[in-house]
């Protein structure tokens, strides 16, 4: 069966808007100003800041006005109750089921967040394993995770496609294992010279369409 590696985080849920809302929530439940949203959601830099860093930096921007336990509970939750699944993207999974893809989610991140994103938006039922990396001990684009990912559901990796919208996780990390790989642009241009993506799409649902029509 042909194997399909799912990004999840700004690639099949739009995990920066979910985080934006949950932080203009946070703002607006302890009286600071609107406009610290461009700084917190800049800080966050789109999930890759450690935890740990990012909390150190909301805490020492607005000291004793919010409680520590407040930020823990912004950066435990991280949006993860409001992500949604696009109904295009919801089809585009049925139809690679449908056609005989066993479709698999590899992700960054802890495995608390991940997971409630996962069961959430209902992916749990649309995909047939994941892996996390804080489960799996490895992060993209190590070569292990997409290896613990696909013997997640018995499926060797050959023949796999990889997509995911960080060129560095998901398309570097396809490129070291041979794998084919589409880039979900999310309107960017491609910007590296030492490795590049099969194929570019625009969304999720155009980039599991192209892999699912691609000659095998």
């Amino acid at each position: 069966m042909p194997l399909l590696l799912l990004d999840l985080d700004n690639t099949l849920v739009d995990r920066d808007a979910a985080f934006r809302d949950a932080a203009a929530g946070f703002l607006a439940g302890h009286g600071l100003p609107a406009s610290d949203l461009g700084w917190v959601t800049a800080t966050d830099a789109g999930g890759y800041t450690p935890r740990r860093r990012l909390a150190a930096a909301m805490a020492a921007r607005y000291g004793s006005a919010v409680p520590d336990t407040a930020i823990r509970s912004l950066l435990d939750t991280g949006g993860a109750d409001r992500v949604v699944l696009a109904h295009s993207s919801r089809r585009a999974l049925e139809r690679a089921e449908a056609a005989g893809w066993t479709c698999v989610i590899v992700t960054n991140g802890r495995v608390a967040q991940q997971e409630a994103k996962i069961r959430n938006t209902g992916l749990d039922r649309l995909v047939q394993g994941w892996a996390v990396s804080e489960a799996v001990g490895r992060k993209k684009p190590e070569p292990e995770i997409f290896r613990a990912a696909a013997a997640s559901v018995g499926v060797p990796l050959t023949g796999a496609w990889v997509i995911g919208d960080s060129p560095h996780a998901d398309i570097a990390g396809a490129d070291a294992l041979g794998l084919r790989s589409v880039w979900v642009a999310n309107g960017r241009d491609w910007a590296q010279d030492s490795y590049r993506p099969t194929l570019v799409s625009h969304d999720v649902a155009s980039a599991i369409g192209h892999a699912v029509a691609a000659p095998r």
